[in-house]
């Protein structure tokens, strides 16, 4: 498992690094998963953290889950620290590459207000929400996006740092 060899090469050279699985429900990655990431509370303690990465998680999950863990992410975040987050971001540029079939990312089946997956079979397989929304939620949330959002290459997009969007905020 990779949160064991994180533990074992990484948390044994710098103990400040922290790794916990959680058995959080999914269906396209964790069937059989414990918890429903709407609810779930991080085992940790309020202001913990300088630094919370996530990477390829909020592509796969639902605008509950997503509020629910940004809340999380700025109780456990310390005043002044910072997060990295990937998303799939819904604006005027890439809903025109989606439309125009540019997108590997076919985003194009409506969830809520606030979302859109590429499938209704299986929804967390590729999620996509509005930017307008992301942007709200950060500041509900006392995070604040430091801009530029470095725009991914999912959508279709020429200029692109990364695949996926990247938004750095901090509390």
């Amino acid at each position: 498992m990779g949160i064991d060899w994180c533990k074992n090469n990484i948390s044994s050279e710098f103990p400040n690094f922290h790794y916990e699985h959680a058995d959080i429900y999914n269906k396209m990655y964790n069937a059989g998963g414990k918890e429903k990431s709407s609810e779930y509370r991080f085992k940790y303690d309020d202001n913990m953290f300088d630094f919370v990465f996530l990477t390829s998680v909020f592509t796969h999950m639902y605008t509950s889950d997503v509020e629910n863990y940004l809340k999380e992410i700025s109780r456990v975040l310390k005043v002044g620290g910072r997060c990295l987050i990937t998303f799939f971001l819904l604006n005027e540029e890439s809903e025109k590459l989606i439309y125009r079939r540019q997108s590997s990312q076919n985003l194009i089946y409506k969830m809520d207000n606030y979302s859109f997956t590429k499938s209704n079979e299986v929804p967390e397989n590729a999620i996509g929400f509005s930017e307008d929304f992301i942007r709200e939620i950060f500041g509900k949330n006392s995070l604040r996006i430091i801009e530029p959002i470095y725009y991914g290459s999912w959508c279709g997009r020429e200029n692109y740092m990364s695949y996926q969007d990247i938004i750095i905020a901090q509390k």
